[in-house]
């Protein structure tokens, strides 16, 4: 049921355009995923994320284990019927939100304990707790139980995430292997090490020997520097199998996107788009925009006229500043729908230009026009 080839693939940068082949259907890489924590991506309609070309979208094992529970997932008949999204879903491990919401009280080889963010009862996490979980919500992709570290990190300190996530990775194959193995889903490795080049050698090789259908890289985008992020990424890039899907975990900041297309990352998943939607700030074409500015007070242009997005083929940016200085639920979605449409075109029209064998051409032009202070001629953006 799980079948990945690489069509096109960039000579100058190694950027690669493919296909993943799911149960519920084909995705074009390489692809930006929105982020559906709680069997939502918050503000936006599974129609309305079909309508702006989300291939896949991300369920979190954590948040719905304790909301609304395995037994209610079940009845439902799984994560797709329960929230009427029927194309591709993957699934966090929860290991990520054990570490930075959950309150930690223990962790240990054997598995960690937790208090609820939510009310403060007692958890018990393990690989095999993720895997069953992961097997009730029927997710497309099932991530392996790990170990992330928090940004910085002593060497020793990575080092023993490294070592325990390995060992994590074990468990929940082996669990994967006696229980999921039914062809409807597919189980990632994660590549961790902080900003340690060893240490990512290390967990690459480790996690990699157990043969897994895709890898996936976190534990960056956590606080270190783009730099230091483009330096473990052009270590790993060698290292990881070319003939399998690459994901790099929580990173959707546009240049972060398309520089991670260029070292041959495959799949990204973000909450910044919506996130920062709520927030009232937009990505577009030449830069960031806090659309809480005054100047957008009577500025009745679209917020990218380069946009093809619901919002900015219909909407203003005074009309959006207007709703989001009042609060408006409105403004939350028009600026979700907007970032989200943003993000998945950016995958788009790098495959495209992939293809076409000009992906050198549209990673200068879109680092140039891209500006994080706003900057850009004859135009001044907010960040």
């Amino acid at each position: 049921m799980f079948e990945f080839r690489i069509i096109a693939e960039c000579p100058v940068t190694g950027a690669r355009a493919g296909e993943f082949i799911t149960p519920h259907g084909k995705i074009l890489t390489p692809v930006f995923m929105p982020v559906g924590t709680l069997a939502t991506v918050k503000a936006m309609s599974p129609e309305e994320l079909d309508a702006i070309g989300s291939q896949i979208i991300l369920g979190n094992t954590y948040h719905l284990y304790l909301r609304p529970g395995a037994e209610i997932i079940t009845k439902a008949g799984g994560l797709h019927s329960f929230m009427n999204w029927h194309k591709p879903i993957l699934t966090d491990s929860g290991g990520f939100q054990v570490f930075s919401l959950a309150k930690l009280q223990k962790i240990t080889d054997e598995k960690v304990l937790c208090r609820s963010h939510i009310d403060g009862s007692l958890l018990e996490m393990s690989p095999e707790w993720s895997m069953q979980m992961q097997g009730v919500l029927g997710s497309d992709i099932a991530m392996c139980f790990d170990q992330c570290c928090e940004f910085p990190a002593t060497h020793e300190k990575a080092e023993e995430a490294v070592r325990r996530t390995a060992l994590w990775a074990e468990r929940s194959r082996e669990y994967f292997m006696r229980h999921n193995d039914t062809g409807r889903q597919a189980l990632f490795g994660i590549v961790q090490g902080s900003v340690y080049e060893d240490l990512r050698r290390k967990s690459a090789e480790d996690i990699t020997a157990m043969d897994f259908p895709g890898y996936a890289i976190g534990g960056l985008s956590v606080g270190e520097s783009h730099a230091e992020m483009y330096r473990i990424l052009d270590v790993l890039k060698d290292i990881m199998p070319r003939h399998k899907p690459r994901y790099l975990m929580g990173v959707g900041y546009p240049l972060n996107l398309v520089e991670g297309i260029a070292r041959g990352i495959d799949m990204f998943d973000c909450v910044l788009p919506t996130r920062n939607g709520r927030n009232g700030t937009m990505f577009a074409s030449f830069g960031r925009v806090n659309i809480r500015g005054k100047k957008y007070a009577d500025d009745f242009s679209p917020l990218d006229p380069e946009c093809d997005c619901y919002t900015c083929r219909n909407y203003t940016r005074a009309y959006l500043r207007h709703l989001a200085m009042c609060g408006e639920i409105l403004g939350s979605r028009l600026c979700s729908w907007h970032n989200l449409r943003f993000s998945v075109r950016i995958a788009q029209e790098a495959r495209e230009a992939i293809i076409a064998g000009t992906f050198p051409q549209y990673l200068e032009e879109f680092n140039a026009k891209f500006h994080d202070d706003g900057t850009v001629t004859g135009q001044q953006v907010e960040s």
